[in-house]
């Protein structure tokens, strides 16, 4: 089964931080995966066994180039999809909120936990010419699909660990296999998320408690840190709520509010005065975007 990413594989980038930029170790990443890919496999030497091995988790850490994976696919939510509305990243109304019936709810090995909220995977159903259709999809992680230990893995307990399923708005899962299939055999792939305009805040809860719900996010798409600063206070670190639900417990009402988001591949953005001084809870403020 590949490595997958995971908080442990992301230590080593803080770690090297003080000697490289993350620029360069995702530089070096890249540089390896397509080592690995042509490394001659018939007589290898013990470095060339270490460097695929490293190889591995740096194509896991980038999340980007690193092939093709696979996994099976089924479906959920009805034909509208209003049944996937809500859902484990907490992004509520996938149409309000931009991403439509492009989503999907992934697998423990995938689901990281809910750091994978976000991210972005091409799909495309493989090796069944009789359920198959041509052509591949672009979703957004915005759900858990739970486990089913009554289940086993090929027989209905299809987001048991150790798997990788993809559990598809009913829409989506007709662009690249028939209805009747139910469950298919698919490759996916990371991609970069494309997403219009800035990302986007909406600060809900109360004096005290701020819950920001952090959305529309381009790039790698999943976050892995956000901070707040407020007009009379320096940058605050959030803490993950649950889902994309960052959290904060300072006191910033009537404040400008400024935010820093990371994602997991190690880019930030930082939006100024998003928010201004006159916010209220439940508003929703739009920032600048991962280019």
């Amino acid at each position: 089964m590949p490595l997958q990413p995971s908080t442990f594989f992301f230590t080593p980038i803080k770690a090297t931080t003080s000697l490289y930029s993350t620029f360069h170790f995702l530089q070096l990443s890249k540089k390896l995966c397509t080592f690995s890919n042509r490394m001659f496999m018939g007589k290898m030497s013990l470095l060339g066994i270490f460097l695929l091995g490293f190889a591995a988790m740096a194509c896991s850490v980038h999340g980007y180039d690193a092939g093709w994976v696979n996994a099976h696919a089924t479906f959920y939510g009805g034909s509208d999809a209003s049944g996937t509305m809500g859902g484990a990243c907490g992004y509520g109304n996938l149409y309000s909120q931009g991403y439509g019936t492009n989503t999907a709810a992934l697998s423990t090995a995938l689901f990281n936990n809910g750091l994978s909220c976000g991210a972005c995977f091409e799909i495309k159903c493989q090796s069944d010419g009789a359920w198959c259709l041509p052509g591949a999809i672009v979703v957004t992680a915005t759900n858990f699909c739970p486990p089913n230990n009554a289940l086993p893995n090929n027989a209905g307990g299809w987001c048991n660990p150790p798997l990788h399923h993809f559990d598809l708005s009913q829409p989506i899962f007709q662009r690249i296999a028939h209805y009747k299939a139910g469950v298919v055999p698919v490759s996916y792939r990371r991609v970069p998320c494309k997403r219009r305009g800035g990302i986007r805040f909406t600060i809900n809860g109360h004096s005290y408690f701020n819950l920001v719900l952090v959305t529309n996010v381009g790039g790698a798409g999943d976050v892995r840190s956000v901070a707040v600063k407020g007009s009379r206070t320096n940058w605050q670190p959030m803490s993950r709520n649950w889902g994309q639900n960052w959290q904060s417990n300072n006191l910033l009402n009537g404040q400008a509010l400024s935010f820093k988001v990371t994602a997991s591949d190690g880019q930030t953005v930082v939006s100024n005065n998003v928010a201004p001084a006159s916010w209220s809870f439940g508003q929703t403020f739009s920032g600048r975007q991962f280019r």
